[in-house]
């Protein structure tokens, strides 16, 4: 998805945001809207790689912590030309990862301390490095704000609910009944902004991990190793073996993970992923069109599912 579709796609979601403030307050709603979604987009861009990390508990990890990953994503970074981002880890037994930043001079990879137990060496290899390709991509600064402005879609809308179950219609200055307090339209708008918001959310997110897991791929040079990993989380996740607290009390966040961490809400209308079995066929082709070293089969299954899938 190219810089123009993704501008069209977030200006939607920002005419969104400021239709819901017209029908609370008219004009001036919708100003006021405008103002707090230029506000919040703002303080994402400063703050949300900040925000993320400590929502999620996170903790930083050194080289001293361990050696082996840091040098690993050492060397996938040389490679993408790009600098080497903070790395950090969180005590969560679902095995995920996400990165975060508003570029990649200020960005941050973040994986559970599960996933290296349930990853070969090569597969967590391909999860690191599709992490670093959304951010050589400056997929992580996109993907929030669009975070951002769905979650405060979201309130605005619940404002939008309250305002017309308990009248409260707005009146213009002649004082008469403005149409923006007409009851039935701000439920209406209140049902519809938020899944407009998540379709458009989906689809911004859906594209961009199809080009992680391209670019990803080519960094580390092994698509079937990162074909092998989403497979292994996905089953994790789908199975429901553990539950993700954070990600299930902010669920404005899921896109950023590699494989949605939600429990049960997978492959459906809005989920922001796309089919991890589409993910690993492209995968797969790519692995039959790539010159670079590849993975065999062999050493993608070294590690066993341990759901026998």
């Amino acid at each position: 998805m190219n810089f123009s579709k993704t501008f069209m796609l977030i200006a939607a979601m920002t005419a969104l945001f400021m239709m819901i403030g017209f029908a609370l307050g008219g004009k001036t709603g919708m100003l006021f809207a405008l103002g707090f979604a230029a506000i919040g987009n703002m303080w994402a861009y400063w703050n949300s790689d900040k925000a993320i990390l400590s929502m999620y508990h996170a903790q930083p990890l050194t080289k001293n912590d361990n050696p082996e990953i840091y040098a690993m994503v050492e060397r996938l970074a040389q490679r993408g030309n790009m600098p080497v981002p903070a790395i950090y880890i969180l005590d969560n037994p679902q095995p995920n990862a996400f990165a975060t930043g508003r570029n990649p001079e200020n960005a941050a990879v973040a994986f559970t301390n599960s996933l290296q137990d349930l990853l070969t060496p090569a597969e967590l290899e391909g999860v690191i490095a599709h992490e670093l390709a959304h951010i050589k991509n400056r997929d992580t600064l996109i993907m929030t704000i669009t975070a951002t402005l769905a979650g405060a879609i979201s309130g605005l809308a619940n404002m939008a609910m309250l305002s017309s179950l308990f009248g409260g219609g707005q009146s213009t200055e002649e004082g008469e009944e403005s149409n923006s307090g007409n009851g039935l339209f701000l439920i209406i708008l209140s049902v519809l902004a938020p899944m407009a918001a998540g379709i458009v959310q989906m689809m911004i997110s859906r594209t961009r991990e199809y080009d992680a897991d391209r670019v990803g791929a080519e960094l580390c040079g092994q698509p079937l190793a990162l074909a092998g990993a989403l497979q292994k989380i996905e089953n994790f996740v789908r199975h429901g073996h553990h539950y993700n607290p954070q990600a299930e009390s902010h669920p404005a966040t899921a896109h950023l993970f590699i494989i949605n961490p939600l429990l049960g809400k997978m492959d459906n209308l809005f989920s922001t992923h796309p089919n991890t079995s589409n993910r690993i066929a492209a995968l797969q082709e790519l692995a039959r069109t790539m010159t670079s070293s590849q993975t065999t089969p062999k050493d993608i299954s070294a590690k066993a599912n341990p759901w026998g899938e």
